[in-house]
């Protein structure tokens, strides 16, 4: 029997089928119900234990060397028969996968983040739906504060518990202040929602980046060192900024900061109305009152915030000229980002 067994491993190592036919014709042969294999099990029935365990090991060598042939040759004439078809058929596209693109938006906020992650901010992130502690009374937006206008709320539930979706990111910055000590650096990247018309420059949806550094001797002058580093390198080299006074109830001072166009180079053009400048991000040092309401000693620590729309950055870098775009996945719209992947 063993002897059978050995020709039988013979014959299979030297077969090499033609055709999907005659491999299936040799497995059958060979593993089918009532093949080869079939056939020696029952004589195997005839042997002594003794002989029954030599001979166990040669089946098994002869059943792998079958189920070997047939998987080789299967997964070969498969994949043969696949080029073959893609080949003869002509109305088939010549590329296979269509590869996706980023979003302008994903750019822009990827950058963004390892703009800041560089020098020392790490990523925070909350809850897109926020109780009015977090959204506005830390913030020092009392329940009848004017500033509150500023801003118009989509709330869920109003009345003793009253919940809305979050008006900006500043919840974030709220929340870790609360659950960590200084020095805090942290920048805190999500989607924000205001009850606003849609149109080319406005949505009620957008994305926005706020970040938070706190620390003992934190004065506006890192401030300002800090956002002309993040708009020289989001922008080139050659771009400047300034700070114009504004308000804010959580920052005192505070300011807006525009940048020189970079479409005309602070010649002036349509994109910043003639005026070489285009604002992009509010900011300010981070009023006392604040870091008192989360527990942190307004007298030995300071630190300032800043905020930023991503859509309005992305239409600035990408020369968009219409918010809407980014909403709509128009796919001839997104592939112009193709070669950007970032």
């Amino acid at each position: 029997m063993l002897e059978k067994i050995n020709i039988y491993i013979e014959e299979i190592n030297a077969f090499v089928p033609a055709d999907a036919n005659q491999l299936e014709e040799f497995r059958i042969k060979f593993l089918g119900r009532k093949g080869i294999m079939g056939d020696l099990f029952e004589e195997m029935k005839t042997l002594t234990p003794e002989q029954k365990r030599e001979t166990g090991k040669w089946m098994n060598e002869l059943k792998n060397a079958a189920e070997g042939k047939v998987s080789h040759y299967k997964d070969l004439f498969e994949n043969n028969s696949a080029e073959a078809s893609a080949h003869s058929d002509l109305s088939r596209p010549s590329q296979y996968f269509s590869l996706g693109a980023r979003h302008p938006i994903s750019i822009v906020r990827n950058l963004i983040i390892r703009i800041f992650s560089d020098i020392g901010f790490v990523i925070s992130e909350g809850p897109e739906i926020e109780d009015d502690w977090h959204n506005f009374g830390a913030l020092n937006f009392p329940p009848d504060h004017p500033a509150r206008d500023m801003q118009d709320t989509f709330f869920i539930e109003k009345g003793e518990k009253e919940m809305a979706l979050r008006t900006h990111t500043s919840s974030v910055q709220v929340r870790v202040m609360e659950n960590s000590r200084p020095p805090i650096r942290t920048i805190s990247p999500g989607r924000v929602y205001r009850n606003e018309a849609i149109s080319a420059r406005a949505h009620c949806i957008f994305h926005q980046v706020e970040g938070l550094y706190i620390d003992k001797d934190v004065s506006f002058a890192d401030l300002k060192q800090t956002l002309l580093y993040f708009a020289r390198e989001l922008f080139g080299a050659e771009t400047k900024i300034r700070l114009r006074p504004s308000y804010f109830p959580f920052t005192e001072p505070s300011a807006e900061m525009d940048i020189s166009c970079n479409i005309c180079g602070g010649s002036g053009c349509n994109i910043c109305k003639h005026s070489g400048w285009v604002e992009i991000l509010g900011c300010g040092m981070v009023d006392p009152q604040v870091l008192e309401n989360n527990h942190i000693n307004s007298k030995e620590f300071t630190g300032f915030a800043f905020g930023m729309g991503i859509e309005r950055i992305t239409m600035l870098k990408y020369q968009v000229n219409d918010l809407r775009v980014f909403f709509e996945n128009d796919v001839r719209f997104l592939e112009q980002f193709k070669s950007l992947g970032l």
